[in-house]
């Protein structure tokens, strides 16, 4: 394994902690988790297409809908993909299914993009999108 390979291995397993933390995060209601996430002038868009900007504003809005938003459900997050487009940006391609408390699929899976920026050696959630997968007939 070359330097490069160790190192974009190293970066994916950063990259899918950050991940895990933003599902840790939700499953547990935890907003300030969530925020601390995102770089001070991300862009966030919602899974129904509100558009926020800056961590601010998604802090904003996430303390107004997390509170309470697992009570009857929880929410699971995989990396598919990672593309790199520079050393320190990367392109991250995640399925959510949000389930029953008992683990079951509930309604149609999301497909976020997270474009993740490396910042002081912290991988930081920079410009996402989260989009709901409906099946075509």
């Amino acid at each position: 394994m070359t330097t490069t390979q160790r190192t974009h291995a190293a970066d994916v397993e950063a990259i899918t902690r950050v991940v895990a933390r933003v599902e840790h995060s939700q499953q547990q209601e935890l907003p300030d988790e969530f925020v601390g996430l995102f770089r001070a002038d991300a862009i966030w868009t919602t899974g129904h297409g509100r558009r926020l900007f800056g961590r601010d504003e998604i802090s904003a809005f996430t303390h107004q809908v997390l509170p309470g938003a697992m009570r009857d459900s929880t929410v699971t997050y995989e990396v598919e993909h990672v593309l790199f487009i520079r050393p320190d940006v990367a392109a991250v391609k995640v399925r959510a299914q949000y389930r029953t408390p008992e683990g079951k699929p509930l309604g149609n899976p999301g497909s976020p993009m997270y474009v993740m920026s490396k910042e002081d050696g912290e991988w930081r959630l920079t410009a996402c999108q989260n989009t709901e997968v409906i099946d075509s007939v």
